[in-house]
């Protein structure tokens, strides 16, 4: 039998091109997540607040789509994308930001402290850069194991700022563990540009240790995955940790109620960015540009996506609360 006669369309396609779809689709599952959490705080339907994700979804889609299910990551405060990208569900994910029962930490951890151990997810982290020491750590445990996996550690240019992160790099590369720090350069610590608070070269810090360091376009998926495939390989065949910089930029403010952000960054400033490098649309372009996807087909998977938000939100909003009597359990001290 000729196999190539019934395959889908989407297996005849080259590896490449399959890979960008499911990034994609990644991208506009995180996308779409992100804007009704937007739309369940400003209805006054969740709890506190949340750290919006989108404009920077090539980052963690790029950097997760070259781990493995078993390869570890850590989070930070604007973690939504980074438990998606690395297989989080959605249902589980609004249970979890609406403080529901069926959330991920049983809905006591809330939006930025969102961890998932059985994809690798060792959690997300309101501390700024304090997830440093947790990646090294999970890193020293897979080399004593020869596992084989790898850790990721993602965090914002702020963290530049934070001695917990040399301290972890240093160790990181005195012992050569599979480590690789992902730093989300989207230009603004909360509200002050990194121009401001951030001396020399992004680069120079990590090669101070002998980590060695790349830099890349944060909103060309495409581009972050290829430099995340070479560092996690690197990692894996124990040449030790590496730094990756990825240049982005949050469309929204530094949280879900900083709207009127006009005091520390302009609106056309923001208009360039969401015009011209939104990585949803960069990628959506190159798919049909190369002929893997038409407009109608990427239309198709925006609904097949926001049907599984939709979906997620329903589940979440008709969750039970926990029981109070549950408030001292799974709490570790």
């Amino acid at each position: 039998m000729n196999q190539t006669a019934t395959a889908s369309p989407q297996e005849m396609l080259s590896e490449s091109g399959q890979r960008a779809l499911r990034m994609h689709r990644q991208m506009t599952r995180i996308r779409l997540f992100e804007e009704q959490v937007n739309e369940l705080y400003t209805s006054a339907r969740m709890p506190g607040l949340a750290h919006l994700y989108i404009g920077e979804e090539a980052v963690a889609v790029g950097v997760s789509e070259a781990l493995r299910r078993e390869d570890y990551i850590t989070s930070t405060h604007r973690g939504h994308g980074h438990c998606l990208a690395k297989g989080a569900a959605v249902d589980r994910m609004f249970a979890e930001l609406l403080g529901k029962q069926a959330g991920y930490c049983r809905g006591k951890g809330g939006s930025m402290h969102i961890a998932d151990p059985e994809v690798g997810n060792l959690g997300a982290n309101a501390i700024v850069g304090g997830s440093a020491a947790i990646a090294a750590g999970a890193a020293l445990s897979a080399q004593m194991r020869s596992s084989g996996q790898v850790a990721v550690c993602f965090f914002g240019e702020g963290a530049l700022g934070q001695g917990l992160l040399y301290e972890a790099m240093n160790m990181a590369s005195l012992w050569k563990l599979p480590v690789i720090y992902v730093c989300e350069n989207n230009l603004y610590n909360q509200y002050t540009h990194c121009r401001e608070t951030t001396a020399g070269e992004v680069q120079a810090r990590p090669e101070a240790f002998g980590v060695y360091s790349e830099s890349v376009d944060g909103q060309d998926a495409r581009a972050v995955y290829e430099a995340a495939a070479r560092l996690v390989a690197r990692a894996r065949d124990g040449a030790g940790p590496s730094f990756l910089e990825c240049r982005t930029y949050r469309f929204h403010g530094h949280h879900v109620g900083d709207v009127d952000r006009a005091y520390y960054r302009s609106k056309p400033e923001e208009q360039e960015w969401r015009n011209t490098r939104d990585p949803i649309r960069l990628m959506a372009e190159w798919l049909i540009a190369q002929g893997v996807a038409t407009p109608a087909e990427l239309g198709q998977v925006e609904r097949e996506v926001e049907a599984e938000i939709q979906a997620g939100v329903k589940f979440a909003l008709e969750a039970p609360f926990p029981l109070a009597s549950d408030v001292d359990q799974h709490v570790y001290a």
